[in-house]
């Protein structure tokens, strides 16, 4: 991300806006750990809950967080219920009387150590396909290539829409309010802290598969609605996929979920999802700009010159 000078803005905006820093900060880093924000009507979560997300595999990752929480719910119950009611049936108070003579139990010891081992057991099965889930990249029909920087993401398309790249950063509104005295509420900037200049635009219905590194620290790519967080290490590659569900077009919000240095903070993920006919367009609009930025001016005939 560019970072702002004191000769970019009015001598007032130079330092960050500490007045709305850390509420800006907390607001934002909860509206990315549930998908939410102002103009985000496409996100899934309610705000309570992780989101269901727009994937198969967000939904499944949110059926096994529910399996998991349904589960020590019940455990709860059972124990905590328990020793309710033994604080309550056998209290002095009631003339209870302690015995003293049961100082070990085989049958319990077995009993406390095979259930939850089975619970365990239960669990692990469909958390373990989960992640084998998670690590198949096979199938890929889009390849994009993510690089993070100090603070900004850099996308680089393989595949059908190769040769198409751009930087992604902070859109200039969300820099502009976060700087100490710039005279804007932060409440009446869109999607604050939550916005780009250039999202990631993928197609629907397809299998986009991600290759993450970084030039500088690590930094972590993260978008609750498609169910992913993966982290970008410098001189490593990392893999992750998503294939986002047709009908399901829209802007889905994240951020740097790893501490990337002094502004992480301001360091968000923004994918904007359409169908795959307009994704294609999209390409071809790319492709053709580059083109066109490519080719070189065409100087005017000499006779042109002269007369000019």
């Amino acid at each position: 991300m560019r970072v702002t000078r004191a000769s970019d803005l009015p001598s007032r905006a130079v330092k960050p806006r500490r007045k709305y820093l850390g509420r800006g900060l907390r607001a934002a880093a909860f509206a990315a750990a549930f998908g939410l924000s102002a103009g985000a009507s496409a996100n899934t979560s309610n705000g309570y809950n992780l989101p269901p997300g727009v994937t198969e595999m967000s939904r499944s990752i949110y059926d096994l967080h529910m399996e998991a929480f349904w589960v020590c719910v019940v455990i709860a119950v059972v124990v905590f219920g328990a020793m309710i009611y033994s604080l309550v049936k056998f209290r002095r108070s009631q003339g209870a009387v302690p015995d003293t003579t049961m100082v070990h139990s085989t049958k319990v010891e077995i009993i406390w150590t095979v259930v939850p081992v089975i619970i365990l057991v239960v669990m692990a099965v469909p958390a373990a396909e989960q992640i084998l889930r998670l690590e198949d990249m096979r199938n890929s029909e889009l390849t994009v290539r993510v690089t993070g920087y100090q603070w900004k993401w850099q996308y680089q398309y393989m595949d059908a829409a190769e040769g198409v790249g751009f930087f992604s950063t902070l859109k200039q509104d969300s820099n502009f309010a976060r700087q100490l005295n710039s005279g804007v509420d932060p409440k009446t900037v869109p999607d604050y802290l939550l916005d780009v200049d250039h999202p990631l635009v993928v197609p629907s219905g397809t299998k986009v598969r991600l290759l993450l590194t970084s030039q500088d620290v690590i930094h972590a790519w993260f978008v609750p609605d498609f169910g992913l967080k993966r982290s970008a290490i410098p001189g490593f590659i990392n893999e992750l996929w998503f294939k986002v569900d047709s009908g399901k077009e829209g802007i889905y919000r994240g951020q740097c979920a790893a501490l990337c240095g002094r502004d992480h903070g301001f360091m968000p993920v923004v994918v904007d999802v359409r169908t795959p006919d307009d994704f294609k367009k999209w390409v071809e609009e790319q492709k053709a700009a580059l083109k066109q930025a490519a080719t070189p001016a065409v100087d005017p005939p000499r006779s042109a010159q002269v007369l000019n």
